[in-house]
Formats: C-alpha cells, sequence, structure tokens
C-alpha cells in the first residue's frame, strides 16, 4: 500500500477535476458522481498516512492546515453568496 499511496492521490485529484469539469458543462448531478469517487479515492491515503502518524508527522501536519485553510475558504465563500 506504501507505495501506491502517491498514485493514489493523484487519480483523486483527477477524478475530481473530471467531475469539476462535467458539473460545469453538463450539470451538477453528472459531475457529483466523479467527484465524489475522487474524494473516496484521495481519503485512502490520507487515512493510511494517519495511522501510521509517526512516519507521516509533517506531512500529516501540513494536510491538517490545508484542510483547515480549505474549509475556512469555503465558509467565506458561503458568506459572501448570501450577501
Amino acid at each position: 500500500m506504501k507505495k501506491y499511496l502517491k498514485e493514489l492521490e493523484i487519480a483523486g485529484i483527477i477524478l475530481m477535476g473530471i467531475g469539476i469539469v462535467v458539473a460545469h458543462t453538463a450539470g451538477y448531478n453528472y459531475g457529483m458522481w466523479p467527484c465524489a469517487a475522487g474524494m473516496l479515492v484521495l481519503l485512502l491515503p490520507y487515512l493510511y498516512k494517519a495511522f501510521h502518524w509517526k512516519e507521516y508527522e509533517q506531512e500529516n501536519k501540513r494536510n491538517i492546515w490545508i484542510i483547515v485553510l480549505c474549509i475556512l475558504i469555503i465558509y467565506i465563500q458561503l458568506l459572501v453568496l448570501k450577501l
């Protein structure tokens, strides 16, 4: 599993990108499924790294800050759209 972590991350990002493109061209109902599949594939390496914290400690801390930043950006965008 360890040697496939990077490939799983790339596959998840590609699937999410495909989902975003499909959502903008064909509609959100069609783009939701590849994006959701990409998120699930991307979750696998993060879970593996979380369970092997000592080995991936620095990368895990960076990922936590990235996720917190993304949540803040989404929250700010939601606030702006409501106004």
